[in-house]
């Protein structure tokens, strides 16, 4: 045992399985985790209450800072190296453990709120922290309120957010109520953050709890306008677009009312315009606007790359529609500039439709 390595899955069960916890006789030390190697992470001492850490609800004692300080290293360095680094695919590595082992496992990994934040954002910690989610009902009430102490940390980091997604993709239904709550005061500022955008719209697909969901949509349309100007928040209202609830469709483009054409000329809020004309509901507030606009205005949006595709798609979709009275004031509104679309920077396609609804 002299050459074990000290990172091997089988040194770290082993190791966990010689952590004395309640049990022990010698002394007891609260833990306090240190910086993982090559991380700077400042890691705040933890509270205590009648001697005992108030960090989690496990209960607290280990030996000598060292030996701690030792299996902690261990096993972030096993949950952050790459698979050729340890030896063992992630799979095998989660199947081996115990129920203890596990319980063992997640508490050191949760022992502290920034070395568990550590370890998800990091993309093998992050993979690896989703496998052992979802496996015990114990360590999911760790893993739980690791994530809940550093929700919006978590919730954009890159690597980590797909911990807490996973998180409410697998807890019970009370834990999941409890981060649905914490996600709606936050919404608008995951909506309109880099990782943060992506998480929220992977909630809003797997959200099947009816009073979140509508919630959480009631926000996003209320607030359409702020998020369609925004470089992430618009991709949170394409994303809700797709999912065709009609209430919350309209409901986004009473928002944008006014706002329409101006989106239009951008290449992200047409793609929001785009969208809108593809439910009856909200089709015809887009067309009406296009229609109330002024002919040299609605011209240079025809002319426009982004811009063809919702006028395109407004006049198709009224013909579809079988809706005369839209399809021909459009027709009327753009036939006094047909020359200009029949040009070299113009749209032909336009120029073709207007010409066969004369």
């Amino acid at each position: 045992m002299a050459n074990a390595d000290p990172f091997s899955m089988s040194t770290l069960l082993t190791s966990l399985q010689h952590l004395p916890f309640t049990s022990a006789t010698e002394p007891m030390i609260p833990a306090v985790p240190p910086p993982p190697r090559g991380i700077p992470v400042a890691i705040p001492q933890p509270r205590y209450h009648g001697g005992q850490p108030l960090n989690n609800s496990f209960p607290v004692g280990f030996l000598a800072p060292q030996y701690l300080e030792s299996r902690l290293q261990s096993l972030f360095n096993l949950m952050t190296s790459s698979k050729e680094e340890v030896n063992i695919a992630p799979r095998e590595m989660i199947s081996r453990l115990s129920r203890r082992e596990l319980q063992e496992m997640a508490y050191l990994l949760t022992s502290d709120p920034d070395y568990f934040l550590a370890i998800a954002r990091n993309k093998n910690g992050s993979h690896r922290l989703q496998k052992l989610i979802g496996k015990s009902d114990d360590a999911d009430n760790l893993f739980f309120l690791a994530i809940f102490r550093r929700f919006l940390h978590v919730m954009t980091d890159k690597y980590a957010s797909y911990v807490a997604v996973r998180g409410m993709q697998v807890f019970d239904d009370k834990k999941k109520e409890l981060m649905y709550e914490h996600i709606l005061p936050h919404a608008l500022r995951l909506a309109c953050d880099k990782h943060g955008h992506i998480a929220l719209n992977e909630v809003i697909t797997d959200l099947d709890h009816p009073f979140y969901r509508d919630h959480l949509l009631d926000l996003v349309a209320l607030n359409a306008l702020l998020l369609s100007y925004d470089a992430y928040g618009n991709y949170v209202v394409q994303h809700v677009l797709t999912l065709y609830d009609l209430r919350c469709t309209y409901n986004i483009a009473v928002s944008l009312l006014g706002y329409c054409v101006e989106l239009s000329f951008d290449k992200c809020g047409s793609y929001i315009v785009e969208k809108l004309l593809e439910t009856e509901e909200s089709m015809v507030l887009v067309v009406e606007e296009l229609l109330e606009c002024e002919g040299g205005r609605l011209m240079r949006l025809a002319r426009k790359e982004t811009g063809s595709f919702v006028v395109i798609k407004a006049l198709r979709v009224m013909q579809e529609m079988n809706r005369v009275d839209l399809f021909r004031g459009l027709v009327q509104k753009l036939m006094p500039f047909r020359h200009l679309l029949r040009r070299p920077c113009g749209n032909t396609t336009i120029a073709a439709i207007i010409e066969s609804g004369c």
